[in-house]
């Protein structure tokens, strides 16, 4: 049967290249970064290389970069190492109501430590309006965390302007750039953040390490105690060959980041206009304006978004009814209700992300295949029939 993966939000396969230069340090470069013997030095100095790899992707300084186990722990780490050590400063936090769950748990989390956390709304294409931030921020806000691109829709947030506002309040400001980083440009400098999560997984490399950038002279203190690992604010023996991994995929996105760019906008675009031209009661979640090339998320009236999965799924196709993290609740999606969705809507979502080893040939046979699939699934609905 043919296999075409189409979930790339949710994870990536190692690219040859990463697992080729990760190798070596699971064997004969196996030593500890800490320990002062050659073996040690070996292993430190790929740890400084891989710094200063994946700090270029990012238009960072080499040492505002520590490594962390994903982007989970750095979204963590930033919201709540903020919190703590700028508490006496303020206890008012800003965010969205479209954010991962590693940031809206973590703001829940300091909502019971005493802060205070305005989650704003987004317009129906998902986007964070800008002066409506603004309107929110009082005397107290320590922190404004905004994501990048949503997981679920790929909506690109306006950061720069963001930035600029909080430039100005002088308010720290962490983006979760987890789906962007690695797919479209995340210079730390121009979209103005203080602190940006990313994920190896997520751009072609092993699971189970990230980073989170703090730009110098941000105030944070460690949520885990230990050695003095990553300025003492990652204790723990670093992941050589996962912190070598990523550096290798952070290379190879800035390589083909323009060019791969630009060919899944036209797979996108090409899916897109199949399934809205063959199949009636169909849109698309979110803006196509501002969005990740790889990204499109329908929505499909008269059918459930898991029946359509599993059915693509028998037919050899990966995709997704929204974020990997959230994908066995049963509650519609916390990012289409923002859109304004009703809940029965929402149910019918499917998100799908394209990757590197996708074409044009996999476009159209996903097209007929859910084409085909939401004709059967309505033609024994008694709210689909005829739709």
């Amino acid at each position: 049967m043919k296999r075409i993966y189409l979930d790339h939000s949710a994870t990536t396969p190692v690219a040859p290249e990463v697992l080729e230069a990760m190798l070596p340090y699971f064997t004969e470069k196996f030593g500890n970064a800490s320990s002062l013997h050659s073996v040690g030095r070996e292993a430190k100095q790929a740890l400084e290389e891989s710094r200063e790899k994946v700090a270029g992707l990012l238009g960072a300084e080499p040492g505002e970069l520590i490594f962390t186990s994903g982007g989970t722990e750095s979204d963590n780490l930033a919201l709540k190492g903020v919190a703590y050590r700028n508490k006496k400063k303020g206890k008012h936090v800003i965010t969205t109501r479209i954010e991962h769950p590693a940031v809206l748990e973590t703001c829940r989390k300091l909502e019971t430590e005493g802060f205070e956390v305005t989650y704003l709304p987004v317009t129906s294409e998902g986007l964070v309006e800008p002066g409506i931030l603004e309107s929110a921020i009082r005397e107290d806000t320590i922190l404004i965390s905004v994501m990048h691109a949503n997981n679920e829709i790929g909506t690109i947030q306006p950061l720069e302007e963001i930035g600029k506002i909080a430039a100005e309040k002088d308010i720290y400001f962490h983006t979760d750039a987890v789906q962007s980083v690695g797919k479209i440009p995340t210079d730390v400098d121009a979209i103005g953040v203080d602190l940006l999560s990313l994920s190896s997984h997520k751009l072609y490399g092993p699971k189970g390490i990230g980073a989170l950038y703090i730009r110098k002279g941000t105030r944070l203190e460690s949520i885990i105690q230990g050695g003095g690992h990553e300025r003492g604010l990652r204790p723990g023996t670093e992941n050589i060959a996962g912190i070598v991994g990523l550096a290798k995929a952070a290379e190879l996105a800035r390589e083909t980041m323009a060019t791969e760019a630009e060919r899944l906008a036209g797979l996108r675009d090409r899916l897109a206009d199949l399934i809205l031209e063959n199949v009636k009661n169909a849109w698309i979640n979110g803006t196509m304006k501002k969005r990740l090339p790889g990204n499109i998320n329908f929505g499909f009236r008269y059918v459930e978004g898991e029946s359509l999965l599993l059915f693509l799924d028998s037919k050899g196709i990966a995709v997704s009814t929204g974020s990997a993290c959230s994908s066995k609740k049963l509650e519609p999606s916390h990012v289409l209700l923002s859109l304004g969705l009703p809940p029965e809507e929402c149910h019918g979502s499917l998100r799908i992300t394209l990757g590197r080893s996708n074409t044009e040939e996999d476009a159209d046979y996903v097209a007929q295949a859910i084409a085909e699939a939401v004709e059967r699934f309505r033609s024994i609905s008694a709210l689909g029939r005829g739709s």
